[in-house]
């Protein structure tokens, strides 16, 4: 059992934090920012949670963060209220948001100062992944700091992978976006395809799904996005900010990524139709508007 901190109570942390409870059996401190959230987390896990993340950091062997972005990163682990100020040295710090390699890099160099390690570790399953505890969890950081980590992680993953130094998870969650919105894109207008076509979608689906067409993507959003359903699962809106963190990175590295550009602008144009909340499925309704 570890003393755990978990920073960031939002659709996939708050099931994670959770898990950690129940399935990891760890002690768990919280922090969100809305402290509401927290006192609820805290009334169905048990727990205690803090008033600020370098309170539910201090004494912790490991803490874990999944917020929004690259600034909201920075913003709970820097300064005399972050983490980074309270956590001792010897103790890690593992983050699930989707940022950016560079933040990623900037933290663990910050971190490696105070002797505290550092694991960026996005995480891939959507919500559902999140609260069945089957998320995948793509690594970045030193051999130590992972092997020390993956117990932890583990309480709400079924496969966590090292990538590489920090940065090489963000690295690795910028692949895996970038195959799903290719992914979506050619499910949406094959979709859009065989109803035009005037063919059975289900039947289309039944056998295609077990040959080379076959994907999660088919396998688990075909039937919501045959009937038009789109109010669950992962929101345009972030996919987006995934995106255009891709997208910065290609326009560093030099690499070319023209499709992914292109179902970007697919996304911007969901959400002029009002799906920005949306899943990512969604890419059928523009077909159809």
């Amino acid at each position: 059992m570890a003393s755990v901190a978990f920073l960031g109570l939002g659709v996939m942390g708050y099931p994670m934090a959770g898990h950690l409870v129940h399935k990891g059996k760890h002690k768990v401190t919280v922090y969100n920012r809305t402290q509401a959230k927290a006192e609820k987390w805290t009334a169905e896990h048990g727990g205690i949670f803090a008033p600020t993340p370098a309170a539910a950091a201090r004494g912790r062997d490991f803490v874990m963060a999944c917020v929004g972005n690259d600034d909201d990163l920075r913003s709970v682990t820097l300064g005399a209220d972050g983490a980074f100020a309270a956590m001792a040295r010897g103790s890690v710090f593992v983050d699930h948001t989707t940022a950016s390699a560079e933040v990623a890099r900037e933290l663990a160099e910050e971190a490696g100062k105070r002797g505290i390690g550092f694991v960026d570790a996005p995480v891939s399953g959507g919500q559902a992944g999140a609260e069945n505890g089957v998320l995948t969890v793509m690594c970045g950081g030193s051999q130590a700091d992972f092997d020390m980590a993956k117990p932890v992680i583990d309480s709400y993953a079924r496969m966590v992978g090292l990538m590489g130094p920090a940065g090489a998870g963000q690295l690795t969650k910028m692949i895996n976006q970038i195959c799903i919105a290719g992914l979506v894109q050619g499910l949406a207008e094959g979709i859009h395809f065989g109803k035009k076509a005037g063919l059975d979608i289900e039947a289309v689906i039944e056998v295609i799904s077990k040959g080379a067409a076959g994907s999660w993507q088919m396998e688990n959003r075909y039937k919501t996005m045959n009937e038009g359903k789109y109010d669950f699962g992962f929101a345009v809106d972030w996919m987006r900010k995934d995106l255009g963190i891709c997208l910065a990175e290609a326009d560093r590295n030099g690499a070319k990524l023209p499709v992914t550009a292109l179902v970007d602008q697919f996304y911007k144009e969901v959400q002029q139709i009002g799906g920005s909340r949306w899943d990512t499925s969604s890419l059928l309704a523009r077909l159809e508007k």
